[in-house]
């Protein structure tokens, strides 16, 4: 709900100087796929090399969300896309922060993607797809969801009774089945070397 009375402060420490002071390109790197696809794993591996080479970052990831910010949300369709929204919204703030944002959600509808695509300027929203085959994430199945999404226990479980949307265009395609941690993590950094997001 829009409120009139509810106006934007412009403060002196600008996005460009808090960037500069990190000596790096802010943006957001959102992981999306199904669970278990490696989401996690390898935003956690990118975090890592990307620490390692002294660049500022912080990673939002959907479990740990949900424990706080997202508490008070379920799995239904229309408590999806209010999750990816705040979150959405929380990246923007880490990026206007001067960070480099790792995300790793579900967000199984493009709307909702598109939603915070359009929260960041040109170049700052880096989709990377977890092509991850269904089978593969059913048979790792770490958490025991996708028997209880089959066994009827779970409702509204993506990939099972609740639709994934493949994305149309993402900047980076990872596939943990047929590419190892270390393997997805590098083609991640290559691509944020090769659009200057950061540098050596």
């Amino acid at each position: 709900m829009k409120n009139d009375n509810v106006v934007w402060h412009q403060h002196k420490v600008t996005r460009t100087a808090r960037a500069e002071q990190k000596r790096q390109q802010p943006c957001v790197l959102w992981f999306t796929g199904l669970s278990a696809s490696g989401k996690s794993t390898i935003a956690g591996a990118v975090e890592q090399k990307l620490f390692e080479l002294g660049h500022h970052t912080y990673l939002l990831d959907g479990d740990n969300v949900r424990h706080g910010l997202n508490k008070d949300l379920g799995f239904s369709d229309t408590d999806r896309v209010e999750n990816i929204r705040r979150i959405g919204e929380l990246s923007k703030l880490f990026a206007d922060a001067g960070l480099i944002v790792l995300s790793a959600f579900i967000s199984p509808f493009r709307s909702d993607r598109r939603l915070v695509r359009d929260l960041m300027a040109d170049g700052e929203f880096v989709e990377i797809y977890m092509n991850t085959p269904l089978e593969v994430c059913e048979q790792r199945d770490p958490k025991g969801l996708y028997q209880k999404a089959r066994k009827g226990e779970i409702k509204n479980f993506t990939g099972i009774d609740s639709e994934y949307e493949v994305p149309e265009h993402p900047e980076v395609i990872l596939n943990t089945a047929e590419c190892t941690v270390e393997e997805c993590a590098a083609l991640v950094i290559d691509y944020l070397r090769t659009h200057r997001i950061i540098h050596d």
